[in-house]
C-alpha cells in the first residue's frame, strides 16, 4: 500500500511519524530516504516519541545506531557515513526490534522485503512530499 503526505513544517513531519509508530510491529524494518537534511531524522523522532521514549532523540550519524527502550523496542541506524553494513550486527536485531534505517543503500542484501516499509522524501521550498509504502495492505 502507498501513501502520499505533504509536510509544510517540522511539526508535521513529526506529527507523520507519530501517526507511523502505533502502524510498527516487532521485526518491521523502516527503510528512509532522502537527501540531507530532508527530515528523515525529523519524522523518526516523532515515532520515537510515540512510542514512549521521553528523551532526547538524536540522529545516530556519529554513533551509528541507538538503541531504544521502548514499547516495541527500536533500534534507529544513520548509515550516512559507510559503503556498508556488514558486520554492524543489524540483522541480529531484525527479528526483536522496530528497525529505523536512514540511508538504507548500505544495508545491500540484509534487507527482507518483506518487512520493509520503504519513506521517500522530497523536499521542495514550501515543504517536503512524503511517500510511504506499506509491505501489508491494512
Amino acid at each position: 500500500m502507498v501513501e502520499s503526505y505533504f509536510a509544510a513544517t517540522e511539526t508535521e513531519m513529526r506529527q507523520l511519524g507519530a501517526d507511523l509508530g502505533p502502524r510498527l510491529l516487532v521485526g518491521d524494518t523502516v527503510l528512509l530516504e532522502g537527501s540531507l537534511g530532508a527530515g528523515k531524522t525529523t519524522l523518526i523522532r516523532g515515532l520515537i516519541q510515540r512510542l514512549g521514549w521521553m528523551g532526547e532523540v538524536r540522529s545516530p550519524t556519529f554513533n551509528l545506531i541507538q538503541l531504544y527502550p521502548t514499547s516495541p523496542p527500536i533500534l534507529h541506524a544513520d548509515l550516512y557515513r559507510l559503503a556498508g553494513a556488514t558486520g554492524l550486527g543489524l540483522e541480529d536485531e531484525f527479528d526483536t526490534r522496530i528497525c529505523l534505517i536512514e540511508w538504507p543503500d548500505r544495508l545491500g542484501s540484509l534487507i527482507n522485503p518483506d518487512r520493509c516499509w520503504r519513506i521517500e522524501i522530497e523536499v521542495f521550498d514550501d515543504g517536503r512530499n512524503v511517500r510511504m509504502t506499506s509491505p501489508r495492505s491494512e
